[in-house]
Formats: C-alpha cells, sequence, structure tokens
C-alpha cells in the first residue's frame, strides 16, 4: 500500500489528537476552578451578578460594537483579577495562617488589584453613561 494513499492517517494524526485532549483537559480545569472560585467566594459571585446584569445593559445603553465590547470587557476583567486575587489569597494561606507581614503584604497587592479593576470598570461605564445621556 502507498503510504501516501488518502485513506491511512498521516504518520504525525495523533500530535492532533493530543491537542484537541490538552485542551478539553485544559477547559475541566478551569471550569473546576470557576466552580471553586463561585462556591467560596462571596465577591465572585457579586460580579457574576454584575456581569448577568451588565450583558444585557450594555447591549441597550450603545449600538457601538467597541463600546459594548468595552463594558462588557471590564466587567469580565473584574472577574479575572479576582480568580487571580483568590488564588493568591488561598495559596498563602496553605503557606502559612500565622500573621505573617510578608503574606499580608502580598494580600494586600491581590486586593489592590481588584480594587483598580473596579476602579477602571467603573469609569468605563460612567463615560458610556454620561456620553449617552448628555449628548
Amino acid at each position: 500500500m502507498n503510504p501516501e494513499s488518502p485513506i491511512l492517517p498521516p504518520d504525525n494524526w495523533h500530535h492532533g489528537w493530543l491537542y484537541v485532549k490538552r485542551l478539553w483537559y485544559a477547559a475541566i480545569n478551569s471550569w473546576n476552578g470557576l466552580v471553586a472560585v463561585a462556591q467560596s467566594e462571596a465577591a465572585f459571585r457579586q460580579e457574576l451578578a454584575v456581569l448577568v446584569v451588565g450583558v444585557p445593559l450594555a447591549f441597550f445603553l450603545t449600538g457601538d460594537v467597541g463600546e459594548r465590547f468595552a463594558l462588557i470587557g471590564v466587567i469580565v476583567f473584574i472577574l479575572i483579577v479576582e480568580l487571580l486575587n483568590t488564588a493568591i489569597e488561598k495559596l498563602c494561606d496553605r503557606v502559612t495562617r500565622n500573621n505573617d507581614p510578608a503574606i499580608k503584604r502580598v494580600k494586600d497587592m491581590g486586593s489592590a488589584a481588584v480594587g483598580l479593576s473596579l476602579l477602571t470598570a467603573g469609569f468605563v461605564w460612567l463615560w458610556i453613561l454620561v456620553e449617552r445621556l448628555w449628548p
């Protein structure tokens, strides 16, 4: 049989399958992370609620695709920063539960990142609201 025959799979067909398998496992791990943070963090659940309200509100406020992307994107950005902050906090708590000034600084930095993401989102939403309400 000719090895170039279209009936036979290419020699490296398993590489494509391994790639799909790796993507599948990465998706499962991501889902597990989202479920874990949603179960353990009230702030993340509140931010998810903001996303649920924010997506339709973004479509109501503007027909501009870029503005919609900005409005929804900053909320997703908050969720991303909250996920990273929660991961840092959980890791810090795993390292020590004692009152450690270095661990406190690390946790404070994560909290500051969440705070800055909230301020950024607030400014973007305020900017587009003002633009829409006072043309």
